[in-house]
């Protein structure tokens, strides 16, 4: 079975946000990022003393460069103009992204709730038969079949505290 995978976004897809402004973002975050920890090692002592450099010298002076960096990154997002039409993602590729975040970010709340195995395999069922468009039968078995060599390899062979949910709880275990 072929899986289709555009090598480039559609030439009618709509960007959802460019690339000028993911730079400017990331490069503020950075920032912030490195004023924060450049604040906290200055707490902490970013100076020399008598036996050699204290606990946040040499932090301190990697979160100067991040900072620095960030400043330049956000110099250079600034002055460039042709970032501003050029999409960072369209919404064609947004929609793949979600495709993933989504059950992954379902699977850790399944987790907490039915257990590791159960969450498994509904995810690995699912990412075959929704996403990969497998048929059915041949999804169900595999995600079966990979939860139950992850709970022998885990469970039984290493004897490795996994989450729990009710269906294990029912067998014992």
């Amino acid at each position: 079975m072929k899986i289709e995978e555009p090598a480039s976004p559609a030439s009618d897809d709509r960007a959802v946000v460019a690339s000028r402004n993911v730079e400017i973002v990331v490069s503020l975050m950075l920032m912030a990022l490195a004023a924060v920890l450049g604040w906290d090692n200055w707490r902490l002592g970013a100076g020399w003393a008598s036996d050699g450099p204290q606990a946040g010298y040499f932090p301190f002076y990697l979160s100067v460069m991040l900072g620095a960096a960030s400043l330049y990154g956000l110099f250079v997002a600034m002055r460039q103009r042709a970032l501003a039409e050029q999409p960072f993602v369209t919404r064609d590729q947004f929609r793949r992204v979600l495709q993933v975040l989504v059950p992954t970010f379902l699977f850790v709340l399944l987790t907490a709730l039915l257990g590791l195995y159960v969450a498994s395999f509904i995810l690995v069922a699912g990412f075959m038969w929704f996403i990969g468009k497998i048929a059915a039968w041949k999804s169900l078995l595999a995600a079966f079949i990979f939860v139950a060599v992850m709970f022998v390899t885990f469970d039984v062979a290493f004897d490795v505290i996994m989450p729990k949910g009710p269906l294990e709880a029912a067998f014992g275990r």
